[in-house]
């Protein structure tokens, strides 16, 4: 067992974990054993249910509703190997399923990732962390993304509301790169052709 702190649930509020979900709201915890006044922000923890049983690792927010979201099942390290590791089986899905190297990468929850979002457009890659625990692995994040695909680009656009709700500020700065002020994306069409448009990177809509 890792020596991360606790997270100890309420008496049977374990099973929206166990049926799939990912998050952990506030009510849910035993502020009792484990109070949240206790953890730091976007501080990694391992969940526990009232009877000491593991259920995962996760990062937590001490000040707002959904205070914990898992990122694993296990009580394991998440460090750099383990973000190369969900990176490469997400890269390996949106391969399977396009054509061309322009698409959403990484779907937060849905990619076991949550509060990370990144757009590929070929050698560019604009990405944004909506909350405070995966804002902290920030740098450890980069170093995947470096380990899995060769960007020429990497611009983070934390500007989402979702930040503010986080206590996180808003940002818009490359990792990596110069940014261009739009990049071309080629998609196919289903009668056979392509489709060619500009989609604007760090002054569109969310990340593309």
């Amino acid at each position: 067992m890792s020596s991360r702190p606790l997270l100890r649930l309420r008496r049977g509020e374990e099973r929206r974990l166990r049926a799939g979900h990912l998050w952990i709201f506030s009510n849910e915890i035993d502020t009792s054993q484990t109070p949240l006044t206790s953890f730091e922000l976007g501080q990694l923890v391992t969940v526990q249910d009232q009877r000491g049983q593991t259920l995962g690792t996760a990062y937590i927010n001490p000040s707002t509703l959904i205070a914990a979201r898992l990122l694993s099942r296990q009580d394991e390290a998440i460090d750099v190997d383990w973000f190369a590791a969900k990176l490469r089986r997400a890269l390996t899905w949106r391969e399977r399923l396009y054509r061309s190297p322009n698409y959403r990468w990484v779907y937060g929850e849905s990619d076991g990732l949550p509060g990370l979002v990144l757009d590929r457009f070929g050698d560019v890659v604009v990405g944004q962390l909506t909350t405070a625990g995966m804002n902290l692995q920030q740098g450890v994040i980069e170093e995947a993304i470096r380990r899995v695909l060769k960007l020429r680009v990497l611009l983070w656009k934390n500007d989402g509301g979702a930040r503010a709700l986080e206590g996180l500020p808003e940002e818009v700065r490359a990792a990596w790169g110069e940014p261009p002020e739009r990049v071309e994306v080629t998609e196919s069409a289903a009668d056979g052709g392509q489709v060619v448009f500009e989609t604007e990177l760090g002054g569109g809509q969310k990340t593309g």
